[in-house]
């Protein structure tokens, strides 16, 4: 049982520029308004395998997971996975060249474990609440990126 949101954006900065923000962890909670911060667990580049703590305050509260990048195609894709009570989450970040602009694609999907009775009812519920949620801090994402890729 899972969902996807997906959202997308031009920007108006070359993919190196943009990629450049999206990859440099030290500044995410100076770039992203709704990360409050971020603690890089793994010393060097950003690269397949390289880990942090992200806080990020969402309806409120502040919620703190461990993630990790999965897969690196520089400077055009990175996924970006985190697990969390049995639920995988999975970050697909793609960078399309258009002419001078970039449209950057993010596509976040969550797989939870197979769900029976109470569980499933209460899901079918707050799935959709859930989403939109998503989709509103993945869309806020993409504006603070474009407003750090476009200033440089």
């Amino acid at each position: 049982m899972g969902s996807v949101v997906r959202v997308s954006r031009v920007i108006h900065a070359a993919a190196p520029q943009v990629w450049e923000v999206i990859t440099d962890l030290e500044h995410a909670a100076d770039v992203l308004s709704g990360v409050v911060g971020v603690e890089v667990l793994t010393a060097g580049a950003y690269r397949e395998g390289t880990r942090w703590r992200e806080t990020r305050k969402i309806m409120g509260k502040e919620a703190t997971e461990e993630m990790w990048v999965s897969d690196v195609d520089a400077p055009h894709r990175t996924v970006v996975s985190a697990a969390s009570a049995g639920v995988v989450y999975t970050t697909v970040i793609t960078l399309a060249e258009a002419g001078e602009a970039t449209e950057l694609t993010m596509e976040f999907s969550s797989e939870a474990p197979p769900q029976n009775g109470l569980r499933k009812a209460l899901h079918a519920v707050m799935a959709p609440l859930g989403s939109a949620v998503t989709k509103k801090m993945l869309e806020k994402d993409l504006d603070d990126i474009a407003r750090a890729a476009e200033r440089s």
